[in-house]
């Protein structure tokens, strides 16, 4: 099966749909005006996409190679040093180990969360003409996205269905619209990056719908945001620049975070989900890494091989219960 902007009060938004045919439709929505504003967290998608391009996920380059302008982490992508490279395989990294906790599902109705510029679901649907993938973002971003999929003609090698819908996920009555689309029969949903950006009540609202649907058709929530606080150490191990430093500071990251493993499976167990997989990591098979091998600081270089990279991150298939 398989191979991380409007304000809240706009009245409307665009959706777009993409048939087998390469059929391209538009129309208008309704987006409820007590939504809340992520709007300020839409251009960390473009530094992802950045960082993903110098990988090989699929058409990350391309689309990287599109992009204008500055962005908000002020990376440095002249210099590219270690905490660059670890950036790189770290994203690289996540991407693959949803595609990896994916193949052990069956299936077929597939929506993603938060999805930046991640063409997954294109890279999906260019494989097998029985799925269906829903990818949804916010209103401005998915915009973009349509823009960039339309400019690669990729919309013309589809044999899956393929919808790129804006989606706030706190949003449930929006939720079920977008999953109403769907045939019936289990649902898998998926997630890169979402849960650092939601405190402790909005993690359980998201929880709470996610869990209801899951209960009422089946499947799965594969989530790749089961991060953990970092310790000074781990901190400064990966210097931050000032741009990367005030966007966790604006939006809370490290507080948002885990403080265990242990307690975010406690958490989704108080939400009625329950872990059943987790995605191994396969640093071997990552384009990223002899880059990074060749830019290790002597610390590094010294330490048994078997300790590598602290593990600040996890990914995992949940079920309801």
């Amino acid at each position: 099966m398989v191979s991380d902007r409007q304000p809240a009060n706009e009245s409307a938004f665009q959706s777009f749909t993409i048939n087998p045919a390469g059929v391209s439709t538009f129309k208008i929505s309704p987006m409820t005006s007590e939504s809340k504003d992520f709007t300020s967290v839409s251009p960390s998608a473009k530094s992802l996409l950045l960082l993903k391009g110098y990988t090989n996920i699929p058409y990350a380059k391309e689309l990287a190679a599109l992009m204008q302008g500055s962005e908000v982490f002020d990376l440095n992508f002249d210099d590219k040093d270690f905490g660059f490279w670890a950036r790189v395989l770290h994203f690289e990294s996540r991407y693959w180990s949803i595609d990896q906790l994916l193949r052990q599902t069956q299936t077929r109705n597939m929506l993603e969360l938060s999805s930046g510029f991640s063409l997954r679901g294109v890279e999906l649907c260019m494989q097998d003409e029985t799925i269906h993938y829903i990818d949804t973002d916010l209103p401005d971003l998915m915009t973009q996205k349509q823009q960039l999929v339309a400019h690669q003609q990729l919309d013309k090698q589809l044999l899956g269905q393929l919808e790129l819908l804006p989606l706030n996920a706190l949003d449930e009555n929006a939720f079920q619209e977008v999953v109403n689309r769907f045939e019936n029969g289990p649902l898998t949903i998926v997630n890169e990056g979402l849960l650092m950006y939601l405190n402790e009540a909005e993690k359980q609202q998201l929880c709470g719908i996610i869990h209801r649907i899951l209960k009422q058709r089946g499947g799965y929530w594969i989530t790749a945001d089961v991060y953990v606080r970092r310790g000074t150490e781990a901190l400064n191990a990966i210097p931050q620049s000032s741009g990367e430093a005030a966007f966790f500071e604006q939006h809370h990251i490290e507080e948002n975070k885990f403080e265990s493993y242990e307690s975010a499976a406690a958490f989704f167990r108080s939400q009625g989900l329950e872990v059943v997989a987790e995605a191994t990591p396969n640093p071997d098979g990552l384009s990223a890494l002899p880059h990074l091998i060749n830019v290790l600081p002597e610390a590094f270089r010294k330490q048994p091989q078997s300790e590598g990279l602290p593990k600040i991150q996890a990914t995992w298939m949940l079920k309801a219960i």
